[in-house]
This record gives C-alpha cells, sequence and structure tokens, in this order.
C-alpha cells in the first residue's frame, strides 16, 4: 500500500439545511489554503456555492466537491445538499466516499429531517463522526444537541472534544482522551493549556465513558478494562478507530466554523480514524461479486455526480473504486457497453477545475470530461475484469407540474431545455401526460422544480411558465347496466354495421379493467369480438365526467349481429364505443380521487397545528409516535389537497418541519370536488 493512497481520505459533509455543512468546509478549505478567507452563504461569496440559484436561495442546491492536502494527506471532500428538496441523489453521492463528517447545529439540535440523513449514512454501511458547530451563536445549547445523538438517532458516541464556553465565551475545546484544553487562537489555531477547574470533574466522568464505550466495541479491550480498569493511550486510539470503521462508535467534535474554530481538530479526526480507499468495505456488484479496492488491479470507477460546466460541457465526477486512472485510459461502460476513453482526470474545488497528469488511485474523486455516453449511476470498468456496481435506488418523485411557453409554438424548446437538466439531475423526470399532451415535469417538491425551472430559464434562454400540478384523477361505475351499442352507415357502396350488446358492471377499487368473451352462436364474428373491446376502452380511456381514464369496471360483450358485407372491425370498435357512451347514463359515473400516505416530522410544540391543517385538508391521522422532541405524524390525504404542502409546513414549524410522500389508493371524491372538476374540464373544452 503506497503511503499517499494510505494517507488519502474522501468523506461527505451530511446534514440538514442550514446546519453549517458549507461554512464548515469554507474553514477547512481555508486552514488547507485552498482560499485565503472565509466566504458567508448571507454574502453568496462561498467556494462551493456558486451556483446563481444557491447564492439565491442562499443554500446548496447540488454537491460541492473540494480537493486539498494536508501535510501528506489528500482530502477529497463533498458538501452535500441538506433542504429535503435536493437530497434526492444523496446515496449516489454517499456511494462515491468511504465515511461522512454528520454535522449538527448547537442551536437547533436534531431536527425531524436529521434522522432521515442519518438513516442514508447507515444505509451506505460507512462510518461517521459528528460535528456540532454554531457554538458561537446564541442560544446555542451543546449539552442538548450532544444527547439528541444517543437519544434520537440511536448514535453510539465518543466525546473526543467540548466546548470551552458557548456563544461569545466559546473560546475552546477540551481535549477528552488527551485530558488536556485546547485554546483557539485568532489564525484558526490552538493552543494548549489546562483544563478549567470548574470543568474537571465532568471532562473525568466525560473521559471514563468514552473509554468504557471504546472498551465494549473489542472483546479483547474490554477483558482488559475489566480486569485493570485502563487501557494505554495506544489501546484507547486503535479501540477507538476499529470501533468507528466497524461503525460501532460515532465521535463528536465541537467546533465553530464561522469563526473558524475547530479546523484542526476535524481534520485530525478526519485523518487518524476514517479509512482510505483501500480499507474501503468490498464494493457489491449487479451481479453479486465482490470488488475489494486495490491499488494494483483493473481499474474501476463509479459515476456518482454529472455536472455542468459553461466551458467544459458535462463533467462526471466519479470515484476510482479500484485500479488507476490516467489520461490514457478507456474503460467500458457497463451500462451501454460502449468503451469511452478518458481525457486527463480534473481535480475539482468548487467551480475552480484543475488538470492533473498523475494517474488517481482508489478513493480518489475525479472529474471526467466529454465522455460520450455515460451518466450518473453508471459503471467504468476495465474489460478484463467488466465489474458493474450496484447503484442505489433513486427515490420516487413527489409532485408533478406542467410546463408551458410563454410564446405559443415553443413547446419543444421547453422539453429540450428542462431535458438538458436531466443528465445533472437524476431527480428529475420529464414527461409528456397523454391525457392532456401537457409536458410534465416531476421532482422533489415545489423548491426543487422552481429551482430547476429557473435553471433552465438561465442557461438556455427560453421562457418558460409554471402550471397548477396535475391531479391523475380516475373515473369509475357505480351501477351496471345492460346497453346496445349499434353503428349504421349507408352511404352508396359497401356500408358500416356493428350491432352488439354488453353488460357493464363496476368491480372492486383497484380492478381495472375486464373484457369479457360471453357470445355464443356466432351472432358476433370471432374476428370482430376484439374490436368491441378495443373500442370500449378508447372510450374508457376518455371518461365521461371530465376526461379522465374509466377504471374498475368490466365488459361483458353477450350478444349482438352482423352484416355478411357490411361489417368490419372498425363498425365493432365503433359499436362498443357507442356502448360504453349509452351505458354511462345509467351506470352512475363517480370521480375518484388518489389519495397519498404522509409521513411527516415535526417538533413536538408543533403537532395541534400540523393535525389541525391535517383535518382542515381532509386527511385521515392514522398514528403518531414522539421521539426526544420530534413527532411523527402518518397520515392519508387526498392528492389534490397538499399541491402545495412543503411550502405550508414549513410556514408552521419555522422551517423544521419534513415529510415524504407516496401513493396509496383511490377513493370516490366528494361532491364540491366532482363539481369543480367537471366545471373546470367544461371550461377547458369550451376554449378549445
Amino acid at each position: 500500500m503506497s503511503s499517499a493512497i494510505h494517507a488519502q481520505r474522501t468523506y461527505a459533509l451530511v446534514g440538514t439545511g442550514g446546519c453549517g455543512k458549507t461554512t464548515l468546509a469554507e474553514m477547512l478549505l481555508l486552514h488547507a489554503g485552498v482560499i485565503n478567507r472565509l466566504g458567508k452563504i448571507e454574502d453568496g461569496n462561498t467556494a462551493l456555492d456558486f451556483e446563481p440559484e444557491e447564492i439565491k436561495r442562499r443554500g446548496s442546491i447540488q454537491p460541492g466537491f473540494a480537493t486539498f492536502s494536508r501535510g501528506n494527506a489528500r482530502h477529497f471532500l463533498v458538501d452535500t445538499p441538506g433542504d429535503g428538496n435536493f437530497v434526492g441523489d444523496m446515496d449516489m453521492v454517499l456511494t462515491g466516499v468511504d465515511a461522512a463528517v454528520f454535522v449538527i447545529d448547537a442551536v437547533d439540535g436534531v431536527r425531524p429531517l436529521t434522522k432521515r440523513q442519518w438513516l442514508a449514512v447507515r444505509k451506505a454501511e460507512i462510518p461517521a463522526c459528528c460535528a456540532i458547530t454554531k457554538l458561537d451563536r446564541d442560544r446555542a445549547d451543546f449539552s442538548a444537541a450532544y444527547a439528541g445523538l444517543a437519544a434520537v438517532l440511536g448514535m453510539r458516541t465518543v466525546l473526543l472534544y467540548a466546548p470551552i464556553g458557548a456563544a461569545a465565551e466559546f473560546t475552546g475545546v477540551v481535549d477528552v482522551l488527551g485530558a488536556r484544553a485546547l485554546f483557539f487562537n485568532a489564525d484558526g489555531g490552538v493552543t494548549p493549556g489546562d483544563i478549567p477547574p470548574g470543568m474537571a470533574d465532568e471532562m473525568s466522568s466525560l473521559r471514563e465513558t468514552a473509554v468504557e464505550n471504546i472498551a465494549e466495541s473489542d472483546d479483547a479491550l474490554m477483558e482488559k478494562y475489566l480486569e485493570s480498569g485502563e487501557l494505554t493511550p495506544e489501546e484507547i486510539a486503535g479501540g477507538l478507530r476499529t470501533g468507528v470503521l466497524k461503525r460501532l462508535l460515532t465521535p463528536v467534535v465541537a467546533l465553530s466554523g464561522l469563526e473558524n474554530k475547530g479546523a484542526g481538530i476535524v481534520l485530525d479526526a478526519v485523518e487518524k480514524l476514517f479509512p482510505s480507499g483501500l480499507e474501503r468495505s468490498p464494493f457489491k456488484g449487479v451481479d453479486g461479486k465482490e470488488l475489494s479496492p486495490s491499488e494494483t488491479g483493473p481499474a474501476v470507477c463509479f459515476v456518482c455526480k454529472t455536472v455542468s460546466d459553461a466551458f467544459a460541457g458535462q463533467l462526471s465526477v466519479a470515484r476510482i473504486l479500484s485500479g488507476s486512472v490516467g489520461s490514457d485510459s478507456t474503460l467500458k461502460n457497463m451500462s451501454s457497453g460502449e468503451n469511452e476513453r478518458l481525457g486527463a482526470p480534473v481535480l475539482l474545488n468548487g467551480k475552480t477545475q484543475t488538470q492533473t497528469k498523475e494517474s488517481m488511485g482508489p478513493g480518489a474523486l475525479v472529474a471526467l470530461a466529454k465522455l460520450k455516453n455515460t451518466h450518473t449511476g453508471d459503471t467504468l470498468s476495465d474489460d478484463k475484469l467488466a465489474f458493474a456496481l450496484k447503484a442505489p435506488e433513486l427515490p420516487p418523485q413527489l409532485i408533478s407540474y406542467a410546463l408551458a411557453p410563454k410564446e405559443r409554438g415553443e413547446e419543444d424548446k421547453v422539453f429540450a431545455a428542462v431535458q438538458r437538466l436531466l443528465e445533472e439531475d437524476v431527480t428529475l423526470k420529464l414527461s409528456r401526460d397523454e391525457e392532456t399532451g401537457d409536458i410534465l415535469v416531476s421532482g422533489m417538491g415545489q423548491m426543487h422544480i422552481e429551482t430547476s425551472v429557473e435553471k433552465a430559464r438561465r442557461r438556455y434562454k427560453v421562457d418558460i411558465l409554471l402550471k397548477t400540478p396535475k391531479v391523475p384523477y380516475r373515473e369509475t361505475i357505480r351501477a351496471s347496466a345492460q346497453v346496445q351499442g349499434r353503428h349504421k352507415k349507408q352511404s352508396g357502396g359497401r356500408g358500416q354495421f356493428g350491432d352488439c350488446w354488453v353488460e357493464f358492471s363496476p368491480l372492486e377499487r383497484g380492478g381495472g379493467y375486464q373484457f369479457e368473451d360471453g357470445v355464443v352462436g356466432g351472432v358476433v364474428p370471432r374476428q370482430y369480438i376484439p374490436a368491441v373491446d378495443k373500442g370500449i376502452q378508447e372510450a374508457g380511456a376518455r371518461g365521461f365526467l371530465a376526461g379522465y381514464p374509466m377504471v374498475d369496471f368490466k365488459a361483458r360483450l353477450y350478444d349482438g349481429t352482423y352484416h355478411t358485407v357490411d361489417s368490419s372491425e372498425m363498425a365493432f370498435k365503433i359499436a362498443g364505443s357507442l356502448a360504453f357512451k349509452k351505458a354511462m347514463e345509467t351506470c352512475r359515473p363517480a370521480l375518484l380521487e388518489p389519495v397519498v400516505t404522509l409521513t411527516i416530522s415535526i417538533p413536538d410544540e408543533n403537532m395541534g397545528d400540523v393535525i389541525g391543517d391535517l383535518s382542515g385538508r381532509r386527511g385521515k391521522v392514522s398514528g403518531s409516535d414522539s421521539m426526544a422532541g420530534i413527532t411523527e405524524i402518518k397520515a392519508q390525504v387526498p392528492m389534490n389537497e397538499i399541491l402545495r404542502y412543503a411550502p405550508d409546513l414549513r410556514s408552521m414549524t419555522g422551517g423544521q418541519g419534513s415529510f415524504t410522500m407516496e401513493f396509496s389508493h383511490y377513493e370516490e371524491a366528494p361532491q364540491p370536488v366532482v363539481e369543480k372538476v367537471v366545471a373546470e374540464y367544461r371550461k377547458t373544452k369550451e376554449e378549445e
């Protein structure tokens, strides 16, 4: 193992929106000499949030990548977004790193969305340490934030650095295991000193707890600790690293990114405790095979993100899983089967790109330019090995909006502009609604879609209008009917004749559509029966009440007549369509609305407001669970009542609430909803 790769670290900063990840990244880049001053989110001048949309909303909307060195250790850092609208590709990004620095805000502590972020880290099966930041702020409460790590997230913590003072009095940290104080200097460095007298007893108790936790993660250490009551510094350090690599322990450090207090202690923890690219546990392939990282084996890399650059075009950010990649490499895309010739690897620091002639080994995160047909989630592999990494599944899109051009006739231009965003944002989906002809864009939330459309407008100079999200209503019937569909047309020469008797009956919800051939005696020839079925299906797709597809009904063809000359498939198809329309007059058609299951995480104090709001939206709460100040509510709500739920929930909870949504079932809509939908449909038809 070469010393350079052994010292290399690849990790992500993970946490909720606004918890201080980007500010922490700024401090680390300043400490490493990549930048010469601390940028601020409020001023829009941070190194990793450089997109105009990020500067405008003062928050990350896409992962930011940085590469820097500290001594002989090279760091590959990823600053991940924390807002629920922009975390859809989190699993992809975490597949490309070896560890995570989990960031907690000392003012707000463990938030409802924090649990979701921590579960993503656990799912990625990577070790982590925790950084509690913003200790310079008023109302900072380190003890409450630290307690929430175990109580809410289930972490088995080892406190490495505890704060000395808080807010304006945050002057240093106690090295708990080293039993000494480190006082911050103006330049971001530290000066060792004695632990303040008022903290000595507490720090001694915390050290004892930390050593116990370390010992319990290793049987041999535990046996010695029980016998002697103490471990050597070397045993403590080795046991701590082993516990972290096994994901049994989570070290915790205290800092303030904005005040440049704590860069060294974070980087020390990263370098001492996190794995190198060669120590990463084996990667799992799509065929069940495993790949253990090797510096000398065949090259394999995984594209964890695609970014767009105004000058370089599309850049594929790839994690090197094994082997080495240089400018003369040719690898096979295991998804498309095509070979890709790689140019010189590019090292990223925000929007700054630096080509390197160096061959990069396991663990490196590099950008590869101008790949022909490679996308996020693809594996590039040496053909001799032909390894394809099992990529994580993406979460389903939660909401859809209709897009329209400002000027008529530019629909294709709108579609093309948004489609180009799909390369870099795999959580966006673009489609056309066959029912309405609308261009639909689907994403993780209202802000996600609005930001994406804003980006498309800016980059591709196209005026795009966002229309109200489309609700996929359906129609059904509530009664049975036996009707005749008869089509007869004579206009000289061969005529058209089709005659069928069809019984329509309702099915249970979710039954879809069924067609039964009940013809006996050849009253309808066999070759015409599929035409009747097709006519009914096509008419059903157009609906009856409001133009939505008819579902959950059965059509049984049981009688009819035909003409030896004038009958045809087209005639019986029309007859089937006429039978459907006639049946709708007596089958009591109804409108079905989609119902979704909401899982909402909120602070306890907002529970009353949120449940009251759900009731006003015709929601039915099925249960709630509270733990350490966070309440999780499950409810079923009609989709059309929550099309703009995200901003309303943010308003009710002061930005602390989050939710996930998945389709549950269809149920009959109440009469006021039916009347409104039918009226809108008729108005649209009149305008056409």
